[in-house]
């Protein structure tokens, strides 16, 4: 029941349909990569490459690149998986006292990895350099690992329960690491690996770490899983896998899954750091080199028919978005659970995934009145921003369910129309301006350094959003090319930026002092402000990612009648949002022109990408 190694379920993808092999000459530089895109946004097959140059492994991508792939994967396992759920059993008691077993379904039984003696990834030894040396994009600081299992322990309290496990980009060469010696790691904030960190520093000692890649896929699953502190990503695996995962330990190292296909053994210097990337990353843009944790290398391990799994990431959606559609499935009805009073909570894909979240709330506690005020919905969106990977949210856009019992968060055109139609921008805007946002967004004042607002909006139908431009829209000098997001959300296209003002732009501050509050353009509540206002108009996609990925609320919100008063800021007209990119932002991912012809090549006649892209 489930795959037990990545082998079996490449082999059992390509006897289903699900994979197809590609066995000319492709090279790791760039090409490998483009053409695991290409597939992915024709959700296309699972990839074999059996000929990757300058490599002696084969290698595996797209592995989850559709929802219903996914779901194959571990479809032995999903039914025991959500019984679980259902059921709220609580996973650290049952790891705390196994005698619960005895009541749980047999599935629970998985939750407690097993030690072994010896295993399949103890066959061979390698050296980093002689690893694939993929590339994704052109700018990168060299190869990266892309489906990376980072295994560490706490320092004080070693041992298995005590564990993280999680999906860290991991740079093999490049920059100024020693080849074949140093590798660079990147984590981001409020990541379990953080606290070992920290420990570490605190005894003024290194600490082991080893890098997992391929085994059993629901390794790869719990790797980016947001689990509760204190419960082991490996003991969830072994559940998402159905069976116990068996894991070796060669004497001085941490332990590691006996049927891994690579592992990297090394050890972190917490006080010691080099400059890691550029890297392309999942917000569409580089993420810059900085100075990061580097990793002083051992061992590499590798079994005799090993295979590298890799993906890319860039703009979304990507391979990394079926992980998150997969999840959500799995958690989604544990929001109530975690969240009281929260219904539901969509972080938006296409905008970044952090940078902005739908959630719908309730006003409990009001059994004899409609509340017409945000009042304990803004306590659920304190709760939701203080919850893991949430924290790094930058707009938190919440709805009262009573008003709309159907509404849904993941109809994202409904979702803002139904906000917009019941917002007060006097009142319903709620800031953070000093605060921690992703690492990888650049949008804010320095790296992890941003602000957040939280829109709440509650009560009755307030206005009538336009669906049309006015043919008699006038702008002020140096606006143009009004045109429609939404029903109510005007883009415009502004001068350029080219000096970064803080919430002083001078171009803005015009525009919101000319066009007064009794001026036609308000009854337009959202303006957003762009570089290409046609580019944004062509796809909600296309506004979502321009608009949450190049503004920073506290920097770029500006109001028409805007005003500050006991520390409130809010508007009585339009609101303007700056989505127009600024000197500090980093560069946005573009495909190269050459690389992209060579894909073309491959589904030519005869081709083995023919019929797929």
């Amino acid at each position: 029941m489930g795959y037990r190694t990545l082998r079996q379920a490449v082999n059992a993808l390509e006897n289903s349909g699900q994979l197809i092999r590609i066995e000319q000459p492709i090279e790791e530089n760039l090409l490998a990569g483009a053409i695991q895109r290409r597939v992915y946004q024709h959700q296309g097959p699972a990839l074999l490459f059996t000929n990757l140059t300058r490599c002696r492994f084969p290698a595996v991508a797209n592995l989850f690149g559709t929802l219903d792939r996914t779901r194959y994967l571990f479809r032995d396992t999903l039914q025991q998986v959500e019984t679980l759920v259902k059921l709220k059993l609580d996973p650290k008691a049952l790891l705390k006292n196994p005698s619960m077993f005895l009541s749980a379904p047999p599935a629970a039984f998985h939750l407690l990895p097993k030690k072994i003696k010896s295993g399949s990834i103890l066959q061979q030894q390698t050296t980093v350099s002689d690893l694939p040396q993929i590339k994704s994009w052109p700018d990168d600081g060299g190869p990266f690992i892309t489906l990376p299992q980072v295994y560490s322990e706490s320092s004080r309290k070693p041992g298995f329960r005590s564990s993280n496990l999680g999906m860290y980009r991991v740079q093999l060469s490049g920059n100024d690491y020693l080849q074949d010696r140093e590798i660079g790691l990147h984590y981001q904030l409020h990541r379990g690996i953080g606290v070992h960190h920290q420990e570490a520093l605190e005894l003024d000692q290194p600490f082991r770490i080893n890098i997992f890649v391929g085994g059993p896929p629901s390794l790869s699953i719990a790797a980016v899983m947001p689990l509760p502190e204190g419960m082991p990503e490996l003991a969830f695996a072994g559940l998402l896998g159905g069976h116990r995962i068996p894991l070796v330990q060669p004497p001085g190292f941490l332990p590691m899954p006996a049927e891994a296909d690579f592992v990297i053994c090394g050890t972190i210097d917490p006080k010691q750091q080099k400059p890691e990337g550029p890297f392309g990353d999942h917000l569409g843009y580089y993420s810059l080199a900085h100075d990061f944790p580097l990793i002083k290398v051992d061992r590499v391990y590798h079994r005799s028919d090993a295979i590298w799994p890799f993906t890319t990431v860039g703009r979304p959606p990507q391979e990394d978005t079926s992980f998150g559609e997969f999840i959500h499935e799995l958690t989604g009805a544990l929001i109530p659970e975690i969240l009281p009073g929260i219904k539901a909570v969509h972080a938006v894909d296409a905008a970044g995934v952090h940078p902005l979240l739908l959630a719908i709330g309730s006003e409990r506690y009001t059994p004899y009145s409609k509340p017409d005020q945000p009042q304990e919905l803004l306590t659920q969106a304190n709760a939701i921003l203080g919850q893991g990977q949430l924290s790094l949210a930058k707009y938190l856009l919440i709805a009262n369910q009573n008003d709309n019992p159907q509404l849904d968060v993941n109809n994202i055109p409904d979702f803002f129309q139904h906000l917009l139609e019941r917002v007060d921008w006097q009142r319903d805007l709620h800031f953070q301006t000093a605060t921690t946002i992703d690492t990888l967004d650049y949008s804010g004042h320095g790296l992890n350094q941003g602000s957040k607002v939280v829109i709440a909006a509650v009560g009755e139908k307030r206005r009538d959003l336009p669906t049309e431009i006015p043919e008699n829209l006038t702008l002020p000098r140096g606006f143009k090319k009004p045109a429609l997001a939404l029903p109510g959300i005007l883009l415009l296209e502004g001068p350029a930026c080219s000096e970064s003002m803080p919430g002083e732009d001078l171009n803005l501050l015009r525009f919101c002092k000319t066009l007064t509050p009794d001026n036609p353009i308000n009854r337009f509540p959202m303006i957003l402000v762009v570089d290409d206002s046609e580019f944004c108009a062509a796809l909600l996609n296309n506004w979502l990612w321009v608009c949450f990925t190049r503004s920073n609320p506290a920097a770029d919100i500006y109001g028409i009648g805007h005003f500050s008063k006991a520390k409130h800021w809010g508007c009585s007209g339009s609101l303007l949002i700056d989505a127009r990119s600024k000197p500090h932002h980093a560069p946005a991912l573009i495909d190269d022109p050459e690389i992209e012809k060579q894909v073309d090549q491959l589904a030519v006649n005869g081709g083995p990408l023919q019929g797929i892209i």
